[in-house]
Protein backbone atom coordinates (compact mmCIF):
# COMPACT_ATOMS: atom_id res chain seq x y z
CA UNK A 1 0.00 0.00 0.00
CA UNK A 2 1.07 3.33 -1.28
CA UNK A 3 1.55 6.63 1.35
CA UNK A 4 -1.40 8.12 -0.58
CA UNK A 5 -3.71 4.71 -0.04
CA UNK A 6 -2.68 4.66 3.47
CA UNK A 7 -3.76 8.14 4.09
CA UNK A 8 -7.02 7.64 2.09
CA UNK A 9 -7.72 4.81 4.64
CA UNK A 10 -7.23 6.37 7.25
CA UNK A 11 -9.91 9.17 6.46
CA UNK A 12 -12.05 6.71 5.01
CA UNK A 13 -12.28 4.67 7.93
CA UNK A 14 -12.81 7.95 10.00
CA UNK A 15 -15.74 9.12 8.17
CA UNK A 16 -17.17 5.57 7.81
CA UNK A 17 -17.06 5.58 11.42
CA UNK A 18 -18.75 9.06 12.06
CA UNK A 19 -21.44 7.71 9.64
CA UNK A 20 -21.91 4.30 11.73
CA UNK A 21 -22.20 6.90 14.65
CA UNK A 22 -25.40 8.56 13.16
CA UNK A 23 -26.94 4.92 12.00
CA UNK A 24 -26.87 4.32 15.82
CA UNK A 25 -28.11 7.61 16.66
CA UNK A 26 -31.14 6.97 14.10
CA UNK A 27 -32.11 3.54 14.53
CA UNK A 28 -31.20 2.36 18.29
CA UNK A 29 -34.24 2.80 20.48
CA UNK A 30 -34.09 0.90 23.75
CA UNK A 31 -36.54 1.44 26.28
CA UNK A 32 -34.18 3.36 28.52
CA UNK A 33 -33.30 6.71 26.79
CA UNK A 34 -30.46 6.95 28.89
CA UNK A 35 -29.17 3.76 27.78
CA UNK A 36 -28.67 5.46 24.13
CA UNK A 37 -26.96 8.41 25.20
CA UNK A 38 -24.56 6.33 27.40
CA UNK A 39 -23.56 4.24 24.60
CA UNK A 40 -23.61 7.34 22.00
CA UNK A 41 -21.06 8.83 24.19
CA UNK A 42 -18.74 5.65 24.57
CA UNK A 43 -18.95 5.34 20.76
CA UNK A 44 -18.16 8.64 20.20
CA UNK A 45 -15.30 8.44 22.14
CA UNK A 46 -13.99 5.53 20.22
CA UNK A 47 -14.67 7.35 16.76
CA UNK A 48 -12.63 10.50 18.17
CA UNK A 49 -9.50 7.72 18.38
CA UNK A 50 -10.05 7.21 15.55
CA UNK A 51 -9.94 10.39 13.75
CA UNK A 52 -6.72 11.44 16.05
CA UNK A 53 -5.01 8.49 14.38
CA UNK A 54 -4.63 10.98 11.90
CA UNK A 55 -1.00 12.44 11.64
CA UNK A 56 -1.20 15.86 11.97
CA UNK A 57 1.14 16.63 8.99
CA UNK A 58 -1.99 14.73 6.72
CA UNK A 59 -3.85 17.65 8.35
CA UNK A 60 -2.04 20.63 7.27
CA UNK A 61 -3.80 21.87 4.42
CA UNK A 62 -6.84 24.06 4.69
CA UNK A 63 -8.78 21.64 3.03
CA UNK A 64 -7.79 18.85 5.17
CA UNK A 65 -7.99 20.70 8.12
CA UNK A 66 -11.90 21.83 7.44
CA UNK A 67 -12.12 17.92 6.99
CA UNK A 68 -10.82 17.15 10.19
CA UNK A 69 -12.46 19.99 12.18
CA UNK A 70 -15.83 18.68 10.48
CA UNK A 71 -15.47 14.90 11.47
CA UNK A 72 -14.58 16.49 15.12
CA UNK A 73 -17.49 18.63 15.18
CA UNK A 74 -19.36 16.07 13.98
CA UNK A 75 -18.79 13.21 16.33
CA UNK A 76 -19.34 15.73 19.46
CA UNK A 77 -22.78 16.66 18.30
CA UNK A 78 -24.05 13.53 17.97
CA UNK A 79 -25.69 13.32 21.72
CA UNK A 80 -28.87 15.47 22.01
CA UNK A 81 -27.35 18.04 24.25
CA UNK A 82 -25.68 21.01 22.48
CA UNK A 83 -22.10 21.17 22.52
CA UNK A 84 -20.38 24.76 22.72
CA UNK A 85 -17.11 22.37 21.76
CA UNK A 86 -19.24 20.68 18.74
CA UNK A 87 -20.23 24.23 17.18
CA UNK A 88 -16.59 25.75 17.59
CA UNK A 89 -14.88 22.55 15.47
CA UNK A 90 -18.41 23.05 12.65
CA UNK A 91 -17.52 26.73 12.57
CA UNK A 92 -13.68 26.86 11.64
CA UNK A 93 -14.96 23.49 9.06
CA UNK A 94 -16.96 26.01 7.08
CA UNK A 95 -14.52 28.52 7.74
CA UNK A 96 -11.82 26.24 5.81
CA UNK A 97 -13.81 24.69 3.30
CA UNK A 98 -17.04 26.67 2.74
CA UNK A 99 -17.97 24.12 0.06
CA UNK A 100 -18.27 21.26 2.97
CA UNK A 101 -22.02 20.83 2.45
CA UNK A 102 -22.60 18.55 5.35
CA UNK A 103 -20.38 20.62 8.04
CA UNK A 104 -23.06 23.45 7.14
CA UNK A 105 -25.82 21.21 7.73
CA UNK A 106 -24.11 20.18 11.18
CA UNK A 107 -23.26 23.48 12.02
CA UNK A 108 -26.88 24.61 11.75
CA UNK A 109 -28.21 21.59 14.06
CA UNK A 110 -25.20 22.16 16.29
CA UNK A 111 -27.03 26.02 16.27
CA UNK A 112 -30.46 24.62 16.87
CA UNK A 113 -30.00 22.63 19.95
CA UNK A 114 -29.42 25.92 21.50
CA UNK A 115 -32.20 27.32 20.27
CA UNK A 116 -30.80 30.09 18.05
CA UNK A 117 -33.64 29.60 15.30
CA UNK A 118 -32.53 32.57 13.13
CA UNK A 119 -29.15 31.78 13.46
CA UNK A 120 -29.91 28.35 12.05
CA UNK A 121 -31.73 29.73 9.35
CA UNK A 122 -29.02 31.77 8.25
CA UNK A 123 -26.44 28.55 8.12
CA UNK A 124 -28.64 26.74 6.34
CA UNK A 125 -29.71 29.50 3.88
CA UNK A 126 -25.46 30.47 3.37
CA UNK A 127 -25.48 26.61 2.42
CA UNK A 128 -27.47 26.33 -0.09
CA UNK A 129 -26.20 29.48 -1.69
CA UNK A 130 -23.02 27.10 -2.59
CA UNK A 131 -25.65 24.65 -4.57
CA UNK A 132 -29.02 22.59 -4.03
CA UNK A 133 -29.16 19.90 -1.04
CA UNK A 134 -32.03 18.07 -0.27
CA UNK A 135 -30.31 16.93 3.17
CA UNK A 136 -30.04 21.07 4.04
CA UNK A 137 -33.25 21.75 1.93
CA UNK A 138 -35.04 19.35 4.61
CA UNK A 139 -33.34 20.79 7.87
CA UNK A 140 -34.51 24.22 6.71
CA UNK A 141 -38.21 22.86 5.67
CA UNK A 142 -38.27 21.81 9.34
CA UNK A 143 -36.99 24.72 10.39
CA UNK A 144 -39.53 26.70 8.97
CA UNK A 145 -42.09 24.88 10.81
CA UNK A 146 -40.31 24.96 14.18
CA UNK A 147 -40.40 29.15 13.74
CA UNK A 148 -44.07 29.29 12.95
CA UNK A 149 -44.57 28.11 16.34
CA UNK A 150 -46.51 31.41 17.81
CA UNK A 151 -45.59 33.70 14.71
CA UNK A 152 -48.40 35.92 13.48
CA UNK A 153 -48.22 34.40 9.52
CA UNK A 154 -47.56 31.28 11.04
CA UNK A 155 -49.23 29.80 7.94
CA UNK A 156 -47.31 31.49 5.38
CA UNK A 157 -44.62 30.30 7.14
CA UNK A 158 -45.51 26.78 7.00
CA UNK A 159 -46.04 27.17 2.84
CA UNK A 160 -42.78 28.18 2.61
CA UNK A 161 -41.66 24.79 4.65
CA UNK A 162 -43.83 22.82 2.15
CA UNK A 163 -42.06 24.73 -1.06
CA UNK A 164 -38.75 23.87 0.60
CA UNK A 165 -39.61 20.29 1.34
CA UNK A 166 -40.72 19.58 -2.63
CA UNK A 167 -37.76 21.24 -3.69
CA UNK A 168 -36.27 18.54 -1.55
CA UNK A 169 -38.30 15.99 -3.49
CA UNK A 170 -37.21 17.48 -6.63
CA UNK A 171 -33.55 16.46 -6.19
CA UNK A 172 -34.35 12.68 -5.41
CA UNK A 173 -38.03 11.64 -6.29
CA UNK A 174 -36.65 8.20 -4.42
CA UNK A 175 -35.82 9.88 -1.03
CA UNK A 176 -37.58 8.43 1.24
CA UNK A 177 -36.40 11.35 4.16
CA UNK A 178 -37.44 13.97 1.78
CA UNK A 179 -40.82 12.30 0.96
CA UNK A 180 -40.98 11.96 5.44
CA UNK A 181 -40.42 15.47 5.37
CA UNK A 182 -42.90 16.89 2.97
CA UNK A 183 -45.60 14.60 4.57
CA UNK A 184 -44.63 16.34 8.13
CA UNK A 185 -44.99 19.73 6.54
CA UNK A 186 -48.31 18.91 4.88
CA UNK A 187 -49.69 17.83 8.48
CA UNK A 188 -48.45 20.93 10.21
CA UNK A 189 -50.39 23.03 7.11
CA UNK A 190 -53.66 20.75 8.07
CA UNK A 191 -53.53 22.08 11.78
CA UNK A 192 -52.19 25.91 11.08
CA UNK A 193 -54.68 26.23 9.11
CA UNK A 194 -57.65 25.34 11.29
CA UNK A 195 -57.57 21.55 11.02
CA UNK A 196 -60.23 21.16 8.56
CA UNK A 197 -58.97 20.81 5.41
CA UNK A 198 -59.29 16.83 4.25
CA UNK A 199 -57.40 17.29 1.27
CA UNK A 200 -53.86 18.20 3.33
CA UNK A 201 -54.02 15.11 5.12
CA UNK A 202 -54.68 13.25 1.73
CA UNK A 203 -51.52 15.04 0.78
CA UNK A 204 -49.87 14.30 3.79
CA UNK A 205 -50.74 10.32 3.62
CA UNK A 206 -50.05 10.35 -0.16
CA UNK A 207 -46.00 11.67 1.20
CA UNK A 208 -45.84 9.11 3.94
CA UNK A 209 -46.65 6.08 1.70
CA UNK A 210 -44.22 7.51 -0.80
CA UNK A 211 -41.30 7.51 2.11
CA UNK A 212 -42.21 3.89 3.09
CA UNK A 213 -41.28 2.61 -0.13
CA UNK A 214 -37.70 3.71 0.63
CA UNK A 215 -36.42 0.85 2.68
CA UNK A 216 -33.83 3.16 4.90
CA UNK A 217 -36.75 4.65 6.41
CA UNK A 218 -38.47 1.65 8.36
CA UNK A 219 -36.19 2.12 10.87
CA UNK A 220 -37.50 5.49 11.44
CA UNK A 221 -40.48 5.41 14.47
CA UNK A 222 -41.52 8.78 13.90
CA UNK A 223 -42.87 8.06 10.15
CA UNK A 224 -45.04 5.46 11.32
CA UNK A 225 -46.19 7.20 14.37
CA UNK A 226 -47.19 10.32 12.38
CA UNK A 227 -48.82 8.49 9.65
CA UNK A 228 -50.95 6.76 12.20
CA UNK A 229 -51.60 10.17 13.34
CA UNK A 230 -52.82 11.41 9.86
CA UNK A 231 -54.88 8.03 9.67
CA UNK A 232 -56.49 8.89 12.80
CA UNK A 233 -57.51 12.01 11.58
CA UNK A 234 -58.98 10.55 8.76
CA UNK A 235 -60.78 7.94 10.38
CA UNK A 236 -58.56 5.19 8.91
CA UNK A 237 -58.89 3.83 12.46
CA UNK A 238 -57.77 0.14 11.53
CA UNK A 239 -54.62 1.27 9.62
CA UNK A 240 -54.14 4.48 13.00
CA UNK A 241 -53.64 1.57 14.98
CA UNK A 242 -51.27 -0.34 13.42
CA UNK A 243 -49.14 2.48 12.60
CA UNK A 244 -49.21 3.29 16.48
CA UNK A 245 -48.48 -0.22 17.15
CA UNK A 246 -45.25 -0.37 14.85
CA UNK A 247 -44.02 2.99 15.71
CA UNK A 248 -44.17 1.82 19.92
CA UNK A 249 -42.43 -1.56 18.77
CA UNK A 250 -39.69 0.55 16.70
CA UNK A 251 -39.17 3.15 19.97
CA UNK A 252 -41.02 2.27 22.83
CA UNK A 253 -40.38 6.04 24.49
CA UNK A 254 -42.95 7.07 21.97
CA UNK A 255 -46.39 7.92 23.16
CA UNK A 256 -47.47 5.48 20.75
CA UNK A 257 -48.77 2.95 23.21
CA UNK A 258 -50.68 5.76 24.89
CA UNK A 259 -52.44 6.46 21.43
CA UNK A 260 -53.63 3.01 20.95
CA UNK A 261 -55.53 3.09 24.09
CA UNK A 262 -56.54 6.49 23.88
CA UNK A 263 -58.47 5.05 20.37
CA UNK A 264 -59.70 1.98 21.58
CA UNK A 265 -61.55 3.54 24.77
CA UNK A 266 -63.03 6.07 21.73
CA UNK A 267 -64.04 3.24 19.46
CA UNK A 268 -65.10 1.53 22.60
CA UNK A 269 -67.08 3.94 23.82
CA UNK A 270 -68.78 5.10 20.52
CA UNK A 271 -69.84 1.32 20.02
CA UNK A 272 -71.42 1.37 23.91
CA UNK A 273 -73.17 4.49 22.95
CA UNK A 274 -74.67 3.42 19.31
CA UNK A 275 -75.69 0.17 21.19
CA UNK A 276 -77.50 0.87 23.78
CA UNK A 277 -78.36 4.15 25.20
CA UNK A 278 -81.08 6.11 22.84
CA UNK A 279 -84.98 4.53 23.33
CA UNK A 280 -86.62 3.94 20.51
CA UNK A 281 -89.63 6.43 21.29
CA UNK A 282 -87.28 9.35 22.04
CA UNK A 283 -85.49 8.86 18.53
CA UNK A 284 -89.30 8.71 17.03
CA UNK A 285 -90.02 11.84 18.19
CA UNK A 286 -86.82 13.51 17.53
CA UNK A 287 -86.84 12.28 13.79
CA UNK A 288 -90.10 13.17 13.51
CA UNK A 289 -89.32 17.32 14.62
CA UNK A 290 -86.68 17.04 11.86
CA UNK A 291 -89.37 16.45 8.80
CA UNK A 292 -90.72 20.18 9.12
CA UNK A 293 -87.52 21.89 8.49
CA UNK A 294 -86.98 23.02 4.80
CA UNK A 295 -83.90 23.38 2.40
CA UNK A 296 -81.88 25.02 0.12
CA UNK A 297 -83.35 23.88 -2.69
CA UNK A 298 -79.96 23.34 -4.17
CA UNK A 299 -79.37 20.64 -1.83
CA UNK A 300 -80.98 17.34 -2.17
CA UNK A 301 -82.12 16.09 1.21
CA UNK A 302 -80.99 12.77 2.31
CA UNK A 303 -80.49 10.37 4.91
CA UNK A 304 -77.21 8.58 6.24
CA UNK A 305 -78.04 5.39 4.76
CA UNK A 306 -78.36 7.26 1.49
CA UNK A 307 -74.64 8.08 1.60
CA UNK A 308 -71.84 7.27 -0.90
CA UNK A 309 -68.34 6.31 0.48
CA UNK A 310 -66.58 9.84 0.35
CA UNK A 311 -67.67 13.31 -0.40
CA UNK A 312 -71.16 13.64 -1.30
CA UNK A 313 -71.69 16.81 -3.08
CA UNK A 314 -74.96 19.23 -3.25
CA UNK A 315 -76.77 16.75 -0.73
CA UNK A 316 -77.62 17.87 2.93
CA UNK A 317 -78.05 15.62 6.16
CA UNK A 318 -80.60 16.82 8.67
CA UNK A 319 -79.89 15.07 12.19
CA UNK A 320 -80.59 15.60 16.47
CA UNK A 321 -77.96 15.61 18.55
CA UNK A 322 -78.16 12.93 20.86
CA UNK A 323 -74.87 13.10 22.69
CA UNK A 324 -71.68 14.73 22.82
CA UNK A 325 -68.78 11.89 23.05
CA UNK A 326 -66.00 13.30 25.63
CA UNK A 327 -62.55 11.38 24.64
CA UNK A 328 -59.38 12.26 25.43
CA UNK A 329 -58.03 14.47 22.65
CA UNK A 330 -59.01 18.00 21.85
CA UNK A 331 -59.69 17.16 18.57
CA UNK A 332 -62.03 16.20 16.73
CA UNK A 333 -65.72 17.06 18.46
CA UNK A 334 -67.65 14.22 18.53
CA UNK A 335 -70.87 13.86 19.06
CA UNK A 336 -74.08 10.77 18.68
CA UNK A 337 -76.30 12.41 15.93
CA UNK A 338 -80.10 10.71 14.26
CA UNK A 339 -81.58 11.65 11.05
CA UNK A 340 -85.27 12.05 10.22
CA UNK A 341 -85.43 8.01 9.43
CA UNK A 342 -83.81 7.35 13.08
CA UNK A 343 -80.46 6.11 11.95
CA UNK A 344 -77.71 7.03 14.33
CA UNK A 345 -73.99 8.06 13.15
CA UNK A 346 -71.08 9.60 14.85
CA UNK A 347 -70.19 12.70 13.65
CA UNK A 348 -67.14 14.24 13.71
CA UNK A 349 -66.18 18.07 13.57
CA UNK A 350 -62.66 19.48 13.17
CA UNK A 351 -61.83 23.64 13.90
CA UNK A 352 -64.92 24.65 16.00
CA UNK A 353 -65.07 25.70 19.72
CA UNK A 354 -66.55 22.74 22.15
CA UNK A 355 -69.75 25.27 23.22
CA UNK A 356 -70.60 25.36 19.53
CA UNK A 357 -72.66 22.63 19.12
CA UNK A 358 -74.85 20.99 22.08
CA UNK A 359 -76.67 18.26 23.28
CA UNK A 360 -80.52 18.80 21.63
CA UNK A 361 -79.79 21.06 19.01
CA UNK A 362 -80.47 19.91 15.04
CA UNK A 363 -77.99 20.30 12.32
CA UNK A 364 -77.92 20.79 8.74
CA UNK A 365 -74.97 19.16 7.20
CA UNK A 366 -73.83 20.29 3.89
CA UNK A 367 -71.63 18.00 1.28
CA UNK A 368 -70.63 15.50 3.81
CA UNK A 369 -68.10 13.48 3.71
CA UNK A 370 -68.90 9.54 4.93
CA UNK A 371 -67.10 6.67 5.79
CA UNK A 372 -68.79 3.09 6.82
CA UNK A 373 -66.25 1.84 9.40
CA UNK A 374 -65.98 -1.92 9.77
CA UNK A 375 -63.01 -4.03 11.13
CA UNK A 376 -62.36 -6.19 13.61
CA UNK A 377 -59.47 -6.08 16.54
CA UNK A 378 -58.50 -8.65 19.20
CA UNK A 379 -61.84 -10.38 19.08
CA UNK A 380 -63.91 -7.18 19.15
CA UNK A 381 -65.91 -6.32 16.08
CA UNK A 382 -66.45 -2.04 15.36
CA UNK A 383 -69.06 -0.99 12.85
CA UNK A 384 -70.95 2.13 12.49
CA UNK A 385 -71.52 4.90 10.06
CA UNK A 386 -69.77 8.29 10.57
CA UNK A 387 -69.51 11.73 8.83
CA UNK A 388 -67.15 14.24 9.10
CA UNK A 389 -67.38 17.86 8.43
CA UNK A 390 -64.15 19.41 7.01
CA UNK A 391 -65.26 23.48 6.96
CA UNK A 392 -67.19 25.64 9.12
CA UNK A 393 -69.45 27.04 6.02
CA UNK A 394 -70.51 23.47 6.34
CA UNK A 395 -72.85 23.12 9.20
CA UNK A 396 -75.51 25.07 10.46
CA UNK A 397 -76.62 24.79 13.83
CA UNK A 398 -80.84 24.89 14.51
CA UNK A 399 -81.03 26.84 11.11
CA UNK A 400 -77.92 29.35 12.29
CA UNK A 401 -74.36 29.49 10.06
CA UNK A 402 -71.67 29.26 12.73
CA UNK A 403 -70.07 32.63 13.14
CA UNK A 404 -65.79 32.73 12.63
CA UNK A 405 -65.95 33.71 16.17
CA UNK A 406 -66.25 29.63 17.13
CA UNK A 407 -63.75 28.59 14.76
CA UNK A 408 -60.36 27.56 16.54
CA UNK A 409 -56.97 26.38 15.88
CA UNK A 410 -54.81 23.20 17.24
CA UNK A 411 -51.20 23.62 17.13
CA UNK A 412 -49.42 20.60 16.44
CA UNK A 413 -46.19 20.45 14.66
CA UNK A 414 -44.93 17.15 12.96
CA UNK A 415 -41.02 17.29 12.43
CA UNK A 416 -38.20 15.14 13.76
CA UNK A 417 -35.52 16.57 16.04
CA UNK A 418 -32.11 17.36 14.37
Amino acid sequence: MTDQEREEDVWAKATKAVDDLYELRDTYFPTNPDEKVSRLHRESDLALKLLDCIPPEKRKLPKERGMYEYLRGKILDVVPDYKKEAEDHLSKAVKLNPSLADAWLCLGNSIWKKGDLPSVKNCFTLALSKGPNKKILCQLSMLERGMAQGAENQAEIVEESIKHAKEAIALDVKDGNSWYNLGNASLTSFFVTGAWDHSKLLQSLKAYQNAEKDERMKSNPDLYFNCATVNKYLENYESSLNGFEAAASKDPNLNAAEEVQKMVNLLDKLDNMLKGHVRAKRLASLAASLGAIDLNPSYNRATVDLLSEGLNKAVAILGKVLFFVKHENATPLYFLVCDSNQNCFVLSVYGIQNDAIKEGDWLKLLDPYYHHVDFSRKGKHYQFKSIRVDFLEQMFVNGKALSPRQAVRTSIYAQHKP
